[in-house]
């Protein structure tokens, strides 16, 4: 039998850190988690920078080695547990995952943070608004794409995959900036079945824990 790595992911509260939870959940891997106070800047601390110098989350500590980028994280996650089948079968198929989970980090994911750090895109005074708007115009493209990928669907391929996980929080986070997703009713379907699948109820009450650990801790 072969033996299963010693796993811990360094996860953010709300963040897309959420992602490798839910597929580490989700195909029963053992994995310790330790939790990452953004609103601290944990993340600038010397000790977190010797682990990821990017200064972001997830990190996936595999054996003590660090493996940083969500793409790579689900892929790697794919390939420890293939038993979950987080990745589909077929090989065209296996490359058109990967694809939708890149561009969900390198698409869909970046038209969010404006809503959170419109100063991190422009620092001009009265600017926020405008670059919020820009960035939520995107969103909304992106998702109308997807909407039409999961038109009579359940899931995005012909099981559940690692780019289900990843756009589940793409909605969820689209969700948390009260942008108005009702345009896009395939994908709120979607919504809806992820929030239904155990691993996210588990999520949901673990994040509760962890935000409330945060808080009286500060």
């Amino acid at each position: 039998m072969q033996r299963q790595p010693e796993l811990v992911l360094y996860y953010a509260p709300v963040a897309c850190s959420l992602v490798p939870w839910i597929t580490l959940t989700g195909a029963g891997a053992k994995f310790e988690t330790r939790a990452v106070n953004l609103g601290r800047r944990d993340q600038l601390s010397p000790e977190y920078l010797r682990i990821n110098p990017k200064h972001r989350v997830p990190v996936l500590l595999i054996d003590g080695a660090p493996l940083t980028e969500n793409v790579a994280i689900q892929l790697w996650i794919a390939r420890q547990f293939p038993q979950a089948r987080l990745m589909p079968d077929d090989p065209f198929a296996y490359a058109r995952a990967t694809s939708l989970v890149a561009w969900c980090a390198s698409g869909i994911h970046p038209t969010l943070t404006p809503n959170a750090l419109p100063d991190r895109f422009c620092d001009l005074p009265g600017a926020a608004a405008n670059v919020r708007a820009c960035a939520q115009k995107l969103t909304h493209e992106y998702l109308a794409i997807a909407d039409v990928m999961l038109a009579g669907r359940e899931w995005f391929f012909d099981h559940f995959t690692t780019a289900d996980a990843y756009f589940y929080w793409c909605m969820r986070r689209a969700q948390n900036f009260k942008i108005d997703v009702s345009a896009h009713p395939h994908c709120l379907e979607h919504f809806k079945r992820m929030a239904d699948r155990p691993s996210v109820q588990k999520l949901q009450a673990f994040e509760a824990d962890v935000m409330a650990k945060l808080a009286a801790a500060a």
